[in-house]
């Protein structure tokens, strides 16, 4: 191959040029390699210590988020608060809050909200007075509302809070009644977003150390809205900077769950170093091809003076088509070597040209069956040709196949995705259903105590009753007597009489009451012994229903174990069907690959049978060369 200008050069030219390629390319490529290598190693460092200090700063604030949601959870249930949301008495919850607060100085402050958004109790007055007139507000902040459902948001962290006069994260749980479960109301603790700043100074002191003023930490929701940024308001930022990120995954759930933790830095800075290195190796390269072009041409004119001669002498040779002329050339290396070689060559070749003649004809013969030869395999091979094209429409039609088959066997991953999450869910309602049940069951017991306790104090009233109905019996008879007696005292006995008519008016309507009251009681008892009887009726149901609940349970969960390997059989499949479709696809490359080399073959072929024809005009030229020379 001749290149566009060293191939236009002499040997001497030619000579000083290879050899300072020969020298420079390698060291090029040395220094190429060796800088492509450190930039790969830098880069790999950078983005290593890069995720490495995302992933602290996602641990560091998930740990924290989830500690401190913990701990407003646990504030949510202590006893004062509840009761101060019960009785609007908020003497004793305002010291809870307060102590809180100077115990946990990263919260900016503690509230206790009333379900209807009304401040009840404060960590300080002057905070509660702040949120004195805001219920209309506050009822509909979103971080109230999440806190209604029982989930915390970090929806209003992206803007500065007007009463905390800061950036804060609402961490806002509901208040529940341990008794009837109801909510009272949601408890607020806004933590100070600025404390993020603390955590993050370790990592932007280390980054100090290494002399790398550009990195940065940032905290970004799912959507991409920035809600920390370690660098100062108006710094500057790289255009494209070298980024890692570490998600906050849900394994533990805390309010920050889908945030990326970013860290990031800029390029230039970074990878300085690299580009001084590699400026370095330049200079060098540059240094050091100068030194090996000088040295090379002063060789190379000391090797070609006496190839210069001998080429004098065989271009006099190839003039005159002489060869009885002789050759003077003056050297004791190789090129003397070759200039008594070519003595030689000279005296031989007058013998090689009368062999060449008897050669030629030889040459013909085997010209002539070599052509033969190729045509017959020019048909083999087209065969071949038309046999492969036939295997390729084949090996392209099992391979769509093989798609189609990979992508069904996606589909049936996520179907079955879809049914592992779906067995999850239901075994959680379920048990949720049969906890709602047991509680259901324990207050059908406590009311069928109370029932009883209710007939045992009805039958001792019927026996009061019965008291009460003896005594008015025996009221009767006496107020019988004393009239008996009355009329046998004649006129003195008449007053006595009368209030003995009476006592016994008054026995007579005791006596009817009493039996009136017995019947009530009678009644109410049979009612009552009906009411027991129901419900004891309907604790068994109540006790079958749960007992259903629980092998309904049984068979979700079963189904649910039945629905994982299936999911797991379907992950093999799918596996096994995306390998499937791998190898058919190598058989596919593998047989446009062997069509490729079936043209190749073809277009050699070909080229032998052109070079068939080129050897036998050879032939001919050959004797027409030997003719050509004095011997």
């Amino acid at each position: 191959m001749r290149l566009p200008l060293i191939g236009t050069l002499k040997l001497r030219g030619r000579l000083t040029w290879y050899v300072t390629l020969l020298t420079l390319v390698p060291l090029l490529g040395l220094a190429l390699v060796g800088s492509a290598n450190t930039q790969r190693a830098m880069s790999h460092q950078v983005h290593e210590m890069l995720r490495i200090e995302a992933e602290g700063l996602r641990d560091l604030v998930e740990a924290s988020l989830v500690e401190r949601e913990t701990s407003v959870r646990s504030w949510a249930e202590d006893t004062l608060v509840r009761a101060a949301l019960r009785t609007g008495n908020a003497e004793y919850s305002d010291s809870v809050l307060e102590r809180l607060q100077l115990r946990y100085t990263t919260f900016a402050g503690l509230v206790l909200f009333d379900d209807q958004g009304r401040a009840i109790s404060a960590s300080t007055e002057a905070l509660r007075d702040a949120f004195r007139g805001q219920e209309a507000r506050v009822s509909q902040t979103p971080w109230f509302l999440a806190a209604q459902q029982g989930r915390v948001t970090s929806e209003t962290l992206t803007e500065e809070d007007p009463i905390f006069a800061m950036r804060v994260l609402h961490l806002a749980v509901p208040v529940m009644d341990e008794r009837g479960g109801r909510r009272l109301g949601v408890l607020l603790a806004a933590y100070d977003w600025g404390q993020v700043g603390e955590v993050v100074k370790a990592a932007l002191a280390r980054a100090q150390a290494r002399k790398n003023t550009s990195f940065a930490l940032e905290v970004r929701t799912a959507s991409g809205a920035v809600l920390f940024d370690s660098r100062e308001p108006g710094a500057a930022r790289a255009p494209h900077p070298v980024i890692e990120q570490a998600l906050n995954s849900s394994e533990l759930r805390d309010v920050g769950d889908g945030w990326h933790f970013v860290a990031l830095s800029d390029p230039a800075e970074v990878y300085a170093g690299v580009k001084r290195q590699r400026t370095l190796f330049l200079i060098g390269t540059l240094v050091v091809g100068s030194v090996v072009l000088l040295l090379t041409f002063l060789f190379a004119r000391d090797i070609t003076r006496p190839i210069t001669q001998l080429n004098q002498a065989v271009s006099r040779i190839v003039r005159t088509a002489d060869l009885t002329q002789k050759l003077d050339v003056r050297s004791d290396d190789e090129v003397g070597e070759l200039a008594e070689s070519f003595r030689q060559m000279v005296h031989n070749l007058s013998e090689t040209t009368r062999g060449m003649q008897r050669g030629t004809r030889v040459l013909g013969d085997t010209v002539a069956a070599l052509t033969r030869a190729a045509e017959q395999e020019e048909s083999n091979l087209t065969r071949q040709a038309a046999a492969l094209q036939e295997t390729q429409v084949t090996a392209e039609e099992i391979r769509q196949t093989s798609m189609l088959a990979a992508e069904r066997a996606s589909a049936v991953l996520q179907v079955a995705t879809r049914a592992e999450e779906l067995g999850r869910g239901g075994a959680l309602s379920l048990q949720e259903s049969m906890n709602g049940f047991e509680s259901l069951r324990q207050q059908v017991e406590e009311m069928s105590g109370q029932v009883s306790q209710l007939n045992e104090r009805a039958q001792r009233i019927g026996g009061i009753t019965l008291a009460v109905k003896g005594l008015a019996d025996r009221s009767n008879m006496l107020a019988l007597n004393a009239a008996i007696e009355a009329v046998r005292s004649g006129e003195h006995g008449k007053g006595f009489a009368i209030v003995a008519k009476e006592i016994r008016t008054l026995a007579n309507q005791s006596i009817n009451s009493t039996t009136q009251v017995g019947t009530l009681l009678e009644d109410i008892t049979q009612s009552i012994q009906k009411t027991v009887a129901l419900s004891e009726q309907g604790q068994r149901r109540m006790d079958e229903g749960l007992a259903q609940a629980r092998t309904s349970g049984d068979s979700i969960q079963a189904l649910s174990d039945i629905v994982k390997d299936n999911m797991s059989a379907v992950r093999q499949i799918a596996t096994a069907v995306s390998q499937q479709n791998a190898g058919f696809e190598e058989i596919f490359n593998a047989m446009t690959e062997l069509s490729a080399m079936m043209h190749d073959t073809m277009m050699s072929l070909q080229a032998t049978q052109r070079v068939t024809g080129e050897l036998r005009d050879v032939a001919e030229q050959m004797q027409k060369m030997a003719r050509s020379y004095r011997v």
